[in-house]
């Protein structure tokens, strides 16, 4: 009997602090769970890890690689091996399980995965051990990109996700990134690479700054507002180029122009001039379009099958454009883990998951957690105790 009252004080003392608390305690460890019900941080005890991921097989240079970057080189000596290909990709709490299969899957499909070099940009603190521990021989650096550099430029947009400063960070590969890196793919994190990644390292961009699959039928008119469209200060930047959409979320980007152009400046400028009249509804990407459109390198379109989370306000099911793929990528509001995690996939989401190396954790009561039930589980563990 002892036990039942002790565990219904516990009960009780729990169901009473759900009740008065409106928020959890503000100490800062080193994790957080975004909870989608509240749409805020919910921070739990540093001993009750809130991800856990399935250690990955170790992959190897296929013979015809040669000699992987010498790891004795130290960290710079290695980051400045001519002979990597470097793909960048943000490393976030909401994201980080379509970041880990993104890495699974370029790994996967690589002859020579030993020379690809992650950068990875994070706005929070202790993801770099989670990654080591789930690809124990993966090179990679973190790099960590501070939102109030970026914060009071940000503009509402169509959906709070697009509004997060580290959508942003790949405004900045140029400054983060050693003066070594000359060229780096920048990939979102709610894709899969079904091909080999060195293929896509090793595109011409000839003379321009970035390289990109290009859409020159989409009605590119809708990414900006009439306010743009009715003042020649601003529609006139197009005046003299045939631009055309491009999705950001897959570039090959020649750093070492983009630091001789200043083209980060010149992004920020646009996003100052949005603050002041507002020119465009989505997030980070019409500054890269009024930067870049008609001068971006066309890219094949199997390198970015895009669009596959649907559309930005109810996320539906997509098909694949027609054509070869290479990359799926599941830009739009619906993300196939949270889909397949619901019980309603699209068709689609069934090849991301090959990719997935999520395993629930004792800290999740299901895939979806709420305020209630994580206050619920840190007494029940107390109690435990």
């Amino acid at each position: 009997m002892l036990w039942i009252q002790r565990f219904s004080g516990f009960f009780s003392a729990a169901m009473m602090w759900i009740v008065l608390s409106p928020s959890l305690p503000s100490s800062q460890p080193a994790e957080a769970i975004r909870s989608s019900h509240l749409h805020s941080y919910l921070r739990l005890p540093t001993h009750i890890p809130p991800f856990s991921f399935r250690k990955a097989p170790e992959f190897r240079n296929a013979d015809v690689c040669g000699l992987s970057a010498d790891i004795t080189l130290g960290e710079i000596g290695v980051v400045c091996d001519p002979s990597l290909v470097h793909v960048a990709i943000t490393l976030d709490v909401d994201y980080l399980r379509g970041s880990i299969a993104a890495v699974h899957s370029i790994l996967q499909h690589s002859m020579c995965p030993e020379t690809i070099f992650f950068h990875f940009l994070v706005s929070e603190t202790g993801l770099e051990t989670l990654v080591r521990s789930t690809f124990p021989q993966l090179k990679f650096k973190v790099y960590y990109f501070d939102p109030d550099r970026v914060r009071s430029l940000i503009s509402t947009s169509v959906r709070q996700a697009l509004e997060q400063p580290l959508n942003y960070a790949r405004n900045y590969l140029a400054d983060l990134l050693e003066p070594c890196v000359r060229r780096v793919i920048y990939l979102d994190s709610d894709l899969v690479v079904l091909d080999d990644i060195s293929k896509l390292w090793y595109t011409s961009l000839g003379t321009k700054t970035i390289g990109a699959p290009e859409y020159c039928h989409a009605n590119f008119t809708k990414y900006f507002t009439a306010a743009f469209w009715s003042d020649r200060r601003y529609s006139d930047t197009f005046g003299r180029r045939k631009p055309c959409y491009f999705n950001t979320g897959v570039m090959v980007m020649d750093l070492v122009k983009w630091r001789r152009f200043g083209y980060t400046k010149r992004i920020e400028r646009w996003m100052e001039i949005q603050k002041m009249n507002r020119i465009y509804e989505l997030g980070s990407l019409p500054p890269f379009l009024l930067v870049f459109a008609g001068h971006v390198a066309p890219i094949e379109h199997r390198w970015n099958q895009h669009g596959l989370g649907g559309d930005n306000v109810r996320g539906s099911c997509r098909d694949l454009h027609p054509g070869p793929v290479s990359l799926l990528h599941w830009s739009g509001s619906g993300k196939p883990w949270l889909r397949l995690d619901s019980r309603r996939p699209c068709p689609l989401d069934s090849l991301w998951a090959p990719y997935d190396l999520y395993e629930q954790h004792p800290s999740s009561l299901n895939s979806n957690p709420n305020k209630e039930e994580y206050y619920f589980f840190f007494f029940w563990v107390k109690f435990l105790d």
